[in-house]
């Protein structure tokens, strides 16, 4: 057993460094000054000047409002995606509706298609309805296209927990509504709270869809801000674009830290 232990502990680590190596050579290059910088990713600090880095990058692209409207897509589609998905996961585990693993399997499948495969009629129709480069139109988009893996995690949570709940429940005259938002609700936070972090991770990250469905900088998603600042790779230079990408990568690894602890133990539970 103790051999067992120093092998997985071994492994671990080393896997551990080598997801740290990207990191490091990011931070590194990030801090170099561009009068330092030779067109070759440097191992070692020659320099700092992260600031000035930063600073360019924030002037070269508005990637304060960039972040603002992500800040505004992640939250609010992450929150109406886990409330969609506890309501359809108390309707497919505790209700009692027919065929619930075909149920189960037409919401999942939406994390089985490619998302290119949506663009050209989405696009299409986001034209014909007015919600092209509007903030409700992201919303709408990054709501649904969240909605089935938060599913599948809260509906995994919701198996966990005894139906003699929902029975006595029932017995006590509760209703399906304050049979969820009353009994179901509270016991499944931690369920919707993991979920909640992958989907505002995932709405965070996306390029696709914010080059896609917005042009206006007052519309367009930090990662779209992003790819503006990294089309003018040469005339910047990298320690100014890879400055940006650290900047902007902050706020999920603020969020992943601070909650690192809660976010383990419901998916644990989930699992």
């Amino acid at each position: 057993m103790t051999v067992f232990r120093i092998v997985r502990n071994t492994v671990l680590t080393v896997l551990a460094l080598l997801w740290l190596v990207p990191v490091y050579l990011l931070i590194v290059n990030a801090i170099t000054p561009l009068s330092e910088y030779q067109g070759e990713p440097l191992w070692f600090p020659v320099g700092f000047d992260l600031w000035t880095n930063l600073v360019s990058a924030w002037n070269e692209s508005s990637l304060g409002l960039g972040m603002l409207n992500s800040l505004l897509y992640s939250t609010a589609s992450a929150l109406v995606a886990v409330l969609a998905a506890g309501l359809a996961g108390f309707a497919v585990v505790t209700m009692p509706v027919r065929r619930p693993s075909l149920w189960f399997w037409l919401i999942y499948l939406g994390t089985l298609l490619p998302l290119q495969i949506f663009l050209a009629p989405l696009f299409q129709t986001y034209v014909d309805t007015n919600l092209y480069d509007t903030s409700l139109g992201m919303i709408l988009i990054y709501s649904a296209i969240c909605v089935p893996f938060a599913f599948f995690v809260v509906r995994n949570y919701l198996t966990t927990i005894p139906p003699e709940i929902a029975e006595a429940a029932k017995l006590d005259g509760a209703g399906w509504g304050r049979l969820f938002f009353q009994i179901h609700l509270p016991l499944i936070r931690s369920a919707l709270f993991a979920a909640f972090i992958f989907q505002f991770t995932w709405v965070w990250n996306d390029l696709l869809f914010g080059i896609t469905l917005t042009t206006s900088p007052d519309r367009r998603p930090v990662m779209a801000a992003m790819a503006e600042i990294g089309g003018g790779f040469v005339s910047l230079g990298p320690p100014v674009v890879l400055a940006g990408a650290l900047l902007v990568s902050l706020p999920t690894v603020i969020l992943f830290l601070s909650c690192q602890r809660f976010f383990v133990s419901s998916l644990r539970a989930a699992a």
